[in-house]
């Protein structure tokens, strides 16, 4: 059976950008569409939208490459009055030196941190995903007495600072004997980032039909396989994008891990006070290379789940 498309069917098969012309003919841009202002944007201003985009990435990128710079420069050419944009004089000592340097005597070195954090940080993370993903859901898809007002409580309890609640934190971990412990630290992590997750997650269910799994169900699904096989992958950038969030909150926290930890069970932040002394000067070059070192397994966790950010939140979802 052959199927003849009419220029009506043709019109509505393009972008909101164009107009289809007869066959064989090229496209017109709509007047006022993307497309049209992007003909009509003069060659000189494309070039200061590109120079501005390359100072914002300058901007953004260069700290990065100094600190690097810095942890592979010897300490006598970075004090020195004239800065060198390359390590000429290359060196691995600062990353020796931050590999064995302990945060004290007794204290935890670079590999105990190390651990610590991967072991509060992963805690951190599955538990914040499936308490916010449960509780989004529950907020989303039913509607419950005092459902707005509990959405509001969510939001003001992750305007607060959490300094501003430092003595009662350490005195509710102290009486719960969690002090200097990394399941106390966990626990003040969840609390701190579960909000924000919430709020977040919130959305991405919100804006998943709930036709998809009405649709799944008359072809014969039960209602969790339903959630399982067309309302979860749907829902898979949300989770990860949230996921990062908890990911670098946990990991690059400071100051309740500094109130709450002591001795082998520091993290890698504080850890990194020990390069700070006041009978001896700094050793920049080391706080560089252990600050190198601490933003590597965060560059390998965005690199490993990237892919899922990227994906559209209901891409193929419904087939045209």
């Amino acid at each position: 059976m052959s199927t003849q498309i009419t220029p009506a069917a043709q019109l509505s098969t393009v972008g909101v950008d164009e107009v289809a012309g007869p066959v064989g003919h090229a496209k017109t841009p709509v007047t006022g569409s993307l497309a049209a202002r992007r003909q009509r944007r003069s060659p000189l201003g494309r070039i200061l939208l590109n120079v501005a985009a390359l100072v914002v990435f300058a901007c953004s990128v260069f700290p990065v490459y100094w600190m690097l710079n810095m942890s592979f420069t010897s300490g006598e050419s970075i004090i020195s009055r004239t800065p060198s944009f390359l390590p000429l004089d290359f060196t691995l000592r600062n990353y020796e030196t931050a590999w064995t340097r302990p945060a004290a005597p007794g204290q935890t070195d670079f590999v105990h941190g190390l651990l610590s954090s991967g072991l509060v940080t992963v805690g951190v993370l599955v538990v914040t995903l499936l308490v916010a993903f449960l509780a989004s859901i529950a907020v989303a898809r039913i509607r419950f007495r005092g459902r707005r007002s509990f959405i509001v409580a969510v939001l003001i309890v992750q305007m607060i600072p959490g300094e501003a609640m430092m003595f009662t934190i350490y005195g509710m971990i102290d009486d719960w004997r969690l002090m200097n412990t990394l399941v106390g630290l966990g626990i003040v992590y969840v609390a701190a980032v579960v909000p924000f997750t919430i709020w977040t997650l919130r959305g991405f269910v919100a804006g998943v039909p709930v036709d998809l799994e009405e649709a799944a169900m008359i072809d014969g699904c039960t209602r969790s396989q339903a959630f399982w096989k067309v309302t979860f992958p749907l829902l898979a950038p949300g989770l990860v994008a949230t996921g990062v969030f908890a990911f670098i909150q946990s990991w690059n926290e400071f100051t309740m891990a500094l109130l709450l930890l002591r001795g082998q069970n520091l993290t890698l932040p504080p850890w990194l006070l020990s390069f700070q002394s006041a009978t001896e000067a700094t050793n920049w070059g080391a706080v560089m290379a252990a600050s190198t070192l601490i933003s590597i397994p965060v560059v390998i966790f965005f690199l490993i789940v990237q892919g899922r950010m990227s994906g559209g939140l209901v891409s193929g979802a419904v087939k045209g």
